[in-house]
């Protein structure tokens, strides 16, 4: 039986991990370095690094707190923000990611999906799509952090994206993003309905309930800030209790005394 992968999100900028709602009144949530280690202490799968402004202040991401994080860090580590090219993604494979998010860059040229895909194999080409719910009831594509609507449909994106070579979906919704109302679950079952590829789930998480029903959507892992961030819960008590509904999750084997709220 597949387990479901629990994941840790460190949205930076300038070097300091932020969260905010829908994108945006972001407050300062720790060090990035000093988040990693916790969360892989209290038993984190993997973890999500984004450099949240890169894309809209025109710059790469800040290679430096990857290199940081990674200096720290034995689990997988996504990184993603301010990706534009092929070039973009090898730095961040060299310095420290084991795998590369694209977003913007790759809604403007969907080529450059291809290109990840060819040049570093599907596993390390993640498309993020950030989805925000239309007045004609279905979802369309933002980007540059959340800032821009554009006229994409995300379900036919999403799709697309695995046409062209992702190997994982990174599905968050706008709408739930930092609210902790639970992941947009419609958004969820129609997306893994329509794909093949792992799907993780993102926006709107609060309890290990609201991950539990974005699993049964369809998700493969789920992913979190604020609940980890302001010491809501640990990593480790949220599969001590997917484990209690039924869920597998991987033993949290780094969890020790120190699985407490980062």
């Amino acid at each position: 039986m597949l387990t479901t992968r629990v994941i840790p999100c460190l949205d930076c900028r300038d070097g300091r991990v932020v969260k905010g709602i829908r994108f945006q009144g972001l407050r300062d949530a720790g060090d990035p370095v000093e988040r990693a280690a916790a969360y892989e202490a209290q038993g984190a799968d993997e973890l999500v690094l984004l450099d949240v402004s890169a894309t809209h202040e025109g710059r790469q991401h800040q290679l430096e707190t990857v290199r940081d994080v990674r200096r720290s860090l034995g689990i997988a580590l996504t990184c993603g923000g301010g990706v534009r090219t092929s070039e973009d993604a090898r730095e961040l494979l060299e310095a420290g990611a084991d795998k590369v998010a694209v977003n913007s860059a790759a809604v403007r040229d969907p080529s450059l999906i291809a290109t990840l895909a060819e040049r570093f194999g599907t596993q390390c080409a993640v498309v993020a799509i950030d989805a925000a719910r239309t007045a004609e009831g279905g979802w369309g594509v933002r980007v540059t952090g959340g800032r821009e609507q554009t006229p994409h449909d995300a379900v036919a994106w999403a799709a697309e994206a695995e046409r062209l070579g992702a190997g994982e979906l990174l599905l968050t919704s706008w709408d739930r993003d930092g609210t902790q109302q639970g992941y947009d679950l419609e958004l969820l079952e129609v997306v893994c309905a329509r794909t093949t590829v792992p799907v993780i789930a993102s926006g709107g998480a609060h309890s290990p309930e609201h991950m539990a029903d974005a699993i049964h959507a369809g998700a493969h892992a789920v992913l979190a800030a604020s609940i980890f961030h302001d010491g809501h819960t640990t990593v480790g008590t949220v599969k001590e209790r997917l484990r209690g509904l039924g869920i597998s999750v991987r033993a949290p084997a780094a969890a020790t005394q120190k699985d407490q709220p980062a």
